[in-house]
């Protein structure tokens, strides 16, 4: 089912859309980390969460206890699948001038009907902000658990960095994620 499907996407002209980046999964993924869509720089690196502010690399790294933000992309994502970890977007293409979620136009909503059908150990979604979290319907219909975390973007700056990670620590404590 994608986002569209629950009233979350829309349609608009091919032009000037751009496109998510695609998955990061391995089979035995416990949880799935769900962004809402890539911002200006990572799409330009083609990465996750490639800008210096973001803290979602720092979040990730010390709920696993891991150096995720000192390690190359590529090792970051090997780590986050060997621990069991997705990662992936609601959306998988919009228009949108800079990297704000409000700025989002024609949001189109991923398909995550063949993820899931691949991923038989799924049993929580994380949704990192609130644009992320329209997504819940589709997930909580499947019976999984899930968990609305406050945004690690640089723009959601009414939490910090200590608070941020006190929220993403629910994810330790109900054991889908082990450091």
């Amino acid at each position: 089912m994608s986002l569209a499907a629950v009233g979350v996407g829309g349609a608009g002209s091919d032009a000037d859309v751009l496109v998510g980046l695609p998955p990061v999964v391995g089979p035995g993924a416990r949880l799935l980390v769900l962004g809402s869509f890539p911002g200006g720089l990572s799409l330009a690196h083609a990465r996750y969460y490639a800008h210096p502010r973001n803290q979602f690399w720092p979040i990730l790294g010390a709920l696993l206890g891991e150096p995720l933000p000192e390690m190359p992309y590529e090792v970051r994502l090997a780590r986050l699948v060997a621990r069991r970890v997705a990662l992936w977007d609601a959306l998988g293409a919009c228009r949108r001038q800079g990297s704000l979620d409000a700025a989002i136009r024609d949001p189109r909503g991923n398909d995550f009907d063949a993820l899931l059908a691949g991923l038989p150990a799924l049993g929580a979604v994380a949704f990192n902000g609130a644009t992320a979290a329209k997504a819940e319907p589709v997930f909580a219909a499947r019976g999984l658990a899930t968990y609305r975390m406050p945004s690690t973007s640089p723009a959601h700056a009414g939490l910090g960095f200590d608070a941020k990670l006190a929220r993403w620590r629910a994810l330790v404590d109900d054991g889908w994620v082990v450091p």
